[in-house]
C-alpha cells in the first residue's frame, strides 16, 4: 500500500476573515472569559477580558492603526514575549488587513534589522527592556538604520521589576497609551469598511524561519491558513466554550498564536497566559488558578513540570487534555503527562510553520501506542504521503523516506523570496518538510528525525531519536539529545548528551556503553558521552543540534 493518505473533508473549511470569525465567536459568547493574564505584576490580580472587553481593545488598537494611515498589507512588527497585548494586536491587524510580522524575541540588532529590511516594516511594536534584551535600544537603532521602518510603539512595562518602558524621543515613537488615543480620530464604520473589504486569501501573518542554514526566511501564510488550521486542531480536542487553554509557550511561533490563540478563541474557550516567559511553576499555578482544562508545552517544558520537587502539590485536576509540539516526544515522557497530569486525551501535533503548522494529529481516543510513538494522522482537508528524498517517488507503507503535506495550510510563500519557494513546495503543491517518516498501515505517521540530523557511519543510517527513545529508560537520565560528530574512520561517530535526574549518579561512556550493548547494535552505541546542566534551545523550545555538534567538534578537537 502507498504511503499516502487524505484526511477527512466532512467538515467544511471556514471561507472569512478572522476578524469575521473572532466577532462570531464574540456574538455568541459576549460575556465568557476570552483572555486571562495571570502574572502581569508580582502578587497583583490577574487581568481579565471577556469576549466583549477584548474585542473593544481590539477595535480600539485598530482604529488607532487607521488613524496612523497604516494599510491593508503593509507589516507591523511585534517584537515581545507573551503579553496581553501581544493577542491584542494580533487581532487588531487581523481586522484591518496589516500583515503581523512576528519577531523572535532572542534576536538582537543584526537579525531585528535584517527582518525589518527583509519585508519592508513599517511599523514595530516593542517590549520594554528587560535583563535579557535591550529592546527599547535595539529598536531605536532599527530605526535609525532602517528608513522604512516609520514608527515604533512602546509596550507598557506592566509594573514588573527588572523591565524599563520606552519614553519616546521623537515624533517617530509612541507608547502604546499613546497609540490607543489616536483611535478617538477614527470611527467605527471606517474599521468595518476595511473590514468588509478583506478576503480570506489575503496575506495577514509573516513567520521567519530559523536561519540555521543562512538568514531566516518569512513564510507567508493567509487568513485562510492560520485561521482554517487553528479551528481544525481545536475540533481534534473537542473544544467548546467551556475550554480554559494554558499557553505557556511563545505567541512569536506558530504554536503560540495558531494552536494557541486562534485554537482557542475560534470555539468560545479561553486563553490563559501565565507569564512573560516560561517556568514550569507559573504554568502549574495558571492551570490550578484558573481551571483550566487544556495545556500546551513542547516536550522540555513536560519534563520541567513533572520534575518540580513540589509537582504533586499543584491541583491540576481540571486538566483533560492538552497539545505537546515543537519537538519528539520521548514515550516515557508521554506516558507520565497522561498518568500524573490528568491529560488522557493529550495530542501530539505535527508540523512546520510553513504549514501553518500542523498537518497530521492525534486523536481523542487514540491507542496509548498511538499516541506515543507516532505523530496521528493526517488533518482534515490536507494530505500527506512520505517520497524517496532523492527521486521522488511515493515509498511504501513502512519505508522510511522524507514527509510531504499538500493542501489549504501550505503558505503562500517565502516574502520576497520567489526563489526559494521551489525549493520547499514542488510543482504539485507538496511541501517538503525535511523530515524523514514512515507511514504505517493504519496512516499513522512515525518521525524519525530530520534528514540532516540523520548520522551516517561507516554506511549505516542511523536515527538519533530510536537511540534517545531506549537511553530515556535508563533510571537516571532526565532528558537526551543525541547528535553525529566527524570521524576519521567511520565518516561520523555517536555523541550522547545527557541531563542527569537530581541526586542521580554520574554517567560516563562506559557505564552507558554497559547500559546498551545487550540492546542496541554495536554501531548504535555512543561513543561519546556528555553529561549538560542544559541544552540550547530556541525561543519555541527546540534543541538546537547544530549548536551542539559545532560545540561537541570544538570541545573534543575534532
Amino acid at each position: 500500500m502507498r504511503a499516502y493518505t487524505a484526511g477527512d473533508t466532512d467538515v467544511p473549511l471556514l471561507e472569512e476573515t478572522i476578524g469575521q470569525n473572532f466577532e462570531r465567536m464574540v456574538a455568541s459568547f459576549p460575556f465568557h472569559d476570552a483572555l486571562i493574564e495571570a502574572a502581569p505584576v508580582p502578587g497583583a490580580d490577574a487581568r481579565r477580558w471577556s469576549y466583549t472587553k477584548l474585542n473593544d481593545d481590539v477595535d480600539r488598537l485598530a482604529r488607532a492603526l487607521l488613524a496612523l494611515g497604516v494599510a491593508a498589507g503593509e507589516r507591523v512588527g511585534i517584537w515581545s514575549p507573551n503579553c496581553a497585548e501581544w493577542t491584542i494586536l494580533q487581532y487588531a491587524t487581523a481586522k484591518i488587513g496589516a500583515i503581523l510580522v512576528n519577531v523572535n524575541p532572542a534576536y538582537r540588532s543584526h537579525e531585528l534589522e535584517f527582518v525589518v529590511r527583509q519585508n519592508g516594516m513599517r511599523m514595530l511594536v516593542t517590549a520594554p527592556s528587560d535583563r535579557s534584551s535591550d529592546y527599547t535600544g535595539m529598536a531605536r537603532q532599527a530605526l535609525a538604520e532602517c528608513p522604512e521602518l516609520q514608527e515604533l510603539v512602546f509596550l507598557p512595562d506592566g509594573g514588573q521589576p527588572l523591565l524599563e518602558a520606552g519614553v519616546p524621543e521623537s515624533d517617530a515613537e509612541l507608547t502604546y497609551a499613546e497609540l490607543l488615543k489616536r483611535a478617538d480620530d477614527v470611527g467605527h464604520s471606517a474599521l468595518k469598511a476595511r473590514l468588509a473589504g478583506l478576503d480570506p486569501n489575503d496575506p495577514i501573518n509573516l513567520q521567519y524561519t530559523s536561519g540555521t542554514t543562512g538568514f531566516p526566511k518569512g513564510a507567508t501564510l493567509t487568513h485562510r491558513n492560520i485561521l482554517n488550521n487553528g479551528y481544525s486542531i481545536g475540533e481534534l480536542l473537542r473544544y467548546t466554550e467551556h475550554d480554559r487553554v494554558v499557553i505557556p509557550v511563545p505567541f512569536y511561533h506558530c504554536f503560540g498564536m495558531v494552536i494557541g490563540n486562534l485554537n482557542a478563541l475560534s470555539h468560545g474557550a479561553a486563553t490563559i497566559i501565565p507569564g512573560r516567559s516560561f517556568t514550569p511553576a507559573a504554568a502549574l499555578e495558571a492551570v490550578q488558578d484558573f481551571g483550566g482544562t487544556s495545556l500546551y508545552g513542547v516536550p522540555t517544558m513536560f519534563i520541567a513540570e513533572l520534575a518540580l520537587p513540589d509537582f504533586a502539590s499543584y491541583d491540576i485536576s481540571t486538566l483533560r487534555t492538552g497539545v505537546m509540539a515543537g519537538s519528539l516526544c520521548p514515550i516515557e515522557v508521554m506516558n507520565r503527562v497522561i498518568s500524573e497530569m490528568n491529560m488522557k486525551d493529550v495530542a501530539i501535533c505535527y508540523g512546520m510553520t510553513e504549514t501553518s503548522p500542523v498537518s497530521t494529529m492525534t486523536r481523542t481516543g487514540d491507542t496509548i501506542k498511538q499516541r506515543t510513538e507516532t505523530v496521528g494522522r493526517t488533518m482534515p482537508q490536507l494530505e500527506s504521503q512520505v517520497v524517496d528524498p532523492v527521486t521522488g517517488t511515493v515509498l511504501e507503507r513502512g519505508e522510511i523516506g522524507e514527509l510531504c503535506t499538500r493542501g489549504y495550510a501550505v503558505m503562500k510563500g517565502y516574502w520576497g523570496q520567489p526563489d526559494k519557494i521551489a525549493e520547499a513546495i514542488d510543482a504539485e503543491g507538496w511541501m517538503h518538510t525535511g523530515d524523514l517518516a514512515l507511514m504505517d498501515d493504519d496512516g499513522y505517521v512515525v518521525i524519525e528525525g530530520r534528514i540532516k540530523d540523520m548520522v551516517i557511519r561507516g554506511g549505516e543510517n542511523i536515527y538519533p531519536r530510536e537511540i534517545e527513545e531506549f537511553l530515556y529508560t535508563h533510571p537516571s537520565i532526565q532528558d537526551v539529545q543525541v547528535i553525529g560528530v566527524p570521524d576519521a574512520r567511520y565518516g561520523e561517530e555517536l555523541m550522547a548528551c545527557i541531563i542527569l535526574k537530581p541526586g542521580a549518579e554520574p554517567l560516563d561512556q562506559a557505564a552507558v556503553a554497559d547500559f546498551c550493548r545487550e540492546k542496541l547494535a554495536h554501531y548504535k552505541i555512543p561513543r561519546y558521552v556528555e553529561v549538560r546542566e542544559s541544552f540550547p534551545m530556541t525561543v519555541s523550545g527546540k534543541v538546537r543540534k547544530v549548536e551542539m555538534r559545532e560545540e561537541a567538534v570544538a570541545r573534543l578537537g575534532l
